[in-house]
C-alpha cells in the first residue's frame, strides 16, 4: 500500500508543484501575460506537441479514433446530464453548461496521463484533448455569447495537426529528423506553460458562493463516474485507453471556460470561478483514488 500511495503522489505532486509555481508569480504580482502564453500554446504548443507524439508513439489509429469518438460522446454526456441538472437547480444554462461540459485535460490531463500511463497513455489522451479543445473553442464560444460561429472550427491550428499526425500514422512515414526535433522543443513547452498559466489564473479568479461550487463539484464527478464506465463498457477499452478515458472524464472543469463567461455573463463569472477553484482542488483527493482503485 505504501508503495502504491508513493507511485499516486509522484503522479500528482508534479503537477501540484507547477501549478504552484504558476500561483506564487500571480502572488508576487511577476510579469505574466496569460493571453500571450495561451495564443502561443493553442497556435504552436499544442499542434507540435500533438505531431510530435502522435507520430512518433506506436499506437492504433482504429483505437486512437475510438478515444476521440468517446470524447465527442462525453462531453454530450456532460452537456445533456448537466442541462437537466442545471434546470432542476434553475440556474442559469449559459453560464454554467460549459464549465460542466469541458474538463481541463490539457493542463492536468496530459502530465498525469503521461506520468501515469507512459507516452501510449499519453498519445490517446491527446485524443481527448483535441476534441475538447475544438468544443470549447466553438460551443464553448457559442453557448455563453448565444451565437454560432463555424469559422473558429476550419481555423484552427489543432484540426490540421490531428490530421498530419493521423496521415503520419497510417502510412507509417516520419517527420524529417530537423522537423521532428524543432516540434519535440516545440511541444516540449507546451506542458510546463499550461501547468503555469492553471495556478495564475487560478490565483486571479475571484470565488464567489463556496457552497455553490461544492455542489455543481460533486454533481460534476458524479456526472464523470457514470460518464466513464459507460464509455469504457460500451467502447471495450483496456490498458492505456481505459486509463486515459477515465482519468480525462475525471479532470476538473476547464479554465478557459471561464473567460467566455466573463466576457459574455461577466454577472457569473464569480459564480464559475468558484466552481473552477474548487473542482480544481478537489483533484488532489480524487485522483490519488482514481489511481489507486480504478486505474
Amino acid at each position: 500500500m505504501d508503495h502504491l500511495f508513493l507511485n499516486v503522489l509522484n503522479v500528482v505532486l508534479p503537477v501540484l508543484i507547477c501549478a504552484g509555481i504558476g500561483y506564487s508569480l500571480a502572488l508576487f504580482k511577476a510579469p505574466f501575460d496569460n493571453k500571450v502564453i495561451g495564443g502561443i500554446v493553442s497556435r504552436v504548443g499544442y499542434p507540435t506537441l500533438i505531431i510530435s507524439h502522435l507520430s512518433t508513439t506506436k499506437i492504433a489509429v482504429a483505437t486512437f479514433l475510438d478515444v476521440m469518438a468517446a470524447a465527442a460522446l462525453a462531453i454530450a454526456g456532460f452537456g445533456a446530464l448537466g442541462f437537466v441538472a442545471l434546470r432542476a437547480m434553475r440556474l442559469p444554462v449559459r453560464a454554467f453548461l460549459t464549465p460542466l461540459m469541458h474538463g481541463n485535460v490539457g493542463n492536468i490531463g496530459l502530465p498525469i496521463t503521461l506520468l501515469a500511463l507512459g507516452d501510449a497513455g499519453m498519445a490517446y489522451t491527446m485524443g481527448f484533448v483535441v476534441v475538447v479543445l475544438v468544443s470549447i473553442f466553438t460551443v464553448g464560444m457559442w453557448i455563453p455569447a448565444g451565437e454560432f460561429s463555424p469559422k473558429k472550427l476550419a481555423t484552427s491550428p489543432i484540426i490540421y495537426a490531428v490530421i498530419v499526425s493521423l496521415a503520419l500514422m497510417a502510412t507509417g512515414y516520419s517527420l524529417p529528423q530537423p522537423v521532428a526535433k524543432s516540434f519535440d522543443i516545440l511541444g516540449g513547452l507546451s506542458i510546463p506553460l499550461m501547468l503555469l498559466t492553471l495556478g495564475h489564473t487560478l490565483a486571479s479568479l475571484q470565488v464567489h458562493r463556496l457552497g455553490r461550487a461544492v455542489i455543481l463539484t460533486v454533481l460534476h464527478l458524479i456526472m464523470a463516474t457514470v460518464i466513464a464506465t459507460a464509455l469504457v463498457w460500451a467502447f471495450g477499452f483496456t490498458g492505456a485507453e481505459r486509463g486515459a478515458v477515465i482519468l480525462c472524464c475525471l479532470m476538473p472543469s476547464s479554465v478557459a471556460t471561464y473567460l467566455f463567461i466573463d466576457q459574455h455573463m461577466p454577472e457569473y463569472g464569480p459564480d464559475v470561478a468558484g466552481f473552477i477553484l474548487v473542482s480544481t482542488l478537489a483533484t488532489i483527493v480524487v485522483l490519488p483514488l482514481a489511481l489507486s482503485y480504478w486505474i
